[in-house]
């Protein structure tokens, strides 16, 4: 079984359905040879957006990952904003990039995927292995 953590732009991609971007998200997220693991940070990305805007769908679709498909959750704040700023200062990552770098490693995950285009910081970090999305 391969764990798996997915970014915010994955989720969103996923949530609003539309194009072959949409079609790769969901893939992934109904692969049945994937665990998926996540962190409140991900959650605080997508959820309270998405209730804001009164996108129900949207934010009933997050609620379902979170909820039922979630296996594996990063509960350690102290620790993950620890290693999330050696992270960042390794490698020049944003803050929110590297919060989930340092979720995705502290769950042992075997990738983490994201919509982040290859060549940027992200993709030059040594904890967790990551796969771009798109193509």
């Amino acid at each position: 079984m391969k764990r798996t953590f997915v970014d915010a732009g994955v989720l969103i991609a996923a949530a609003r359905g539309q194009g072959s971007l949409a079609e790769r998200a969901l893939a992934i997220l109904e692969d049945s040879g994937r665990e998926f693991a996540a962190s409140g940070f991900v959650r605080l990305e997508v959820l309270p957006k998405a209730i804001y805007h009164g996108n129900q769908k949207e934010a009933k679709f997050y609620r379902e990952f979170f909820t039922t498909i979630v296996d594996h959750w990063a509960h350690d704040v102290d620790g993950l904003l620890r290693d999330a700023y050696i992270i960042a200062g390794e490698v020049g990552l944003a803050a929110m990039d590297a919060l989930h770098v340092a979720a995705a490693a502290a769950l042992n995950c075997d990738e983490l995927i994201t919509t982040e285009k290859p060549g940027r910081p992200i993709y030059r970090n040594r904890s967790v292995r990551v796969v771009f999305l798109g193509r």
